[in-house]
């Protein structure tokens, strides 16, 4: 048939198996399946005339069967009233319609070949077409899952950026009060050495004025009367 050698690639294809091949499976999913539901009418259509075109050979082939049984026994029956030249009217139908079934049969055998084969097609484009929707959705499924790690590990990596932005600084800043100590402590050093009069002196003139406050304090009692 010329509808099968047409849709030959789509009998022997094994979706499973190309789809394992192809380099980029989703991209051949939506190829393939788009191909296969355009096919897939065309398909209909064929299968339906084909099946019933077997249905009309079948139906042809049962009556001509049945004209022959009937034939047979108007031949019977002719014999039995003892009419030889009716009975040889009925035999002489009864041969030809043989001929015709010898065709019929033929015909009918055809077309219930081609109808199995067509129908043997159509389940495998159907088949198909699940196959490709399912893993299509499987495909897209982790296509999605890829594009979620992709994010989790852009922001991992986002993250050590921070961390090591964040660790840069803490040891800048560490560096800075190391500067700043030993500034302090350069400072210290270039300082004058302390004067001990000079101090003994400022503990004199604290004293000192621990006595003024004192004597200005009793003063101020006594003005008061509260000696």
């Amino acid at each position: 048939m010329g509808i099968l050698s047409r849709f030959s690639d789509i009998i022997s294809a094994n979706v499973n198996s190309l789809l394992d091949k192809a380099e980029d499976p989703a991209k051949m999913v939506d190829q393939y399946l788009r191909k296969l539901t355009s096919e897939l009418a065309d398909v209909k259509k064929e299968t339906a005339a084909v099946m019933a075109e077997e249905s009309r050979s079948k139906r042809l082939m049962d009556e001509n069967e049945k004209e022959i049984v009937k034939y047979t026994e108007l031949a019977k029956q002719a014999l039995r009233a003892q009419n030889e030249a009716d009975a040889r009217v009925f035999l002489t139908k009864k041969q030809a319609l043989e001929d015709t079934g010898a065709g019929l049969k033929l015909t009918y055998a055809v077309a219930h070949e081609n109808a199995i084969k067509m129908r043997q097609l159509h389940d495998k484009l159907v088949k198909d077409i699940g196959t490709l929707d399912a893993r299509r959705n499987s495909i897209k499924a982790k296509n999605a899952i890829d594009k979620t790690t992709e994010r989790v590990d852009r922001l991992g990596a986002s993250k050590g950026k921070v961390e090591g932005a964040m660790g840069a600084f803490e040891r800048m800043e560490d560096r800075v009060n190391r500067q700043l100590d030993e500034m302090n402590a350069y400072a210290e050093l270039n300082a004058a050495p302390i004067d001990e009069a000079q101090a003994l002196e400022m503990k004199y003139k604290i004293s000192d004025l621990d006595v003024s406050v004192n004597d200005e304090l009793a003063a101020l009692k006594a003005q008061m009367g509260l000696d």
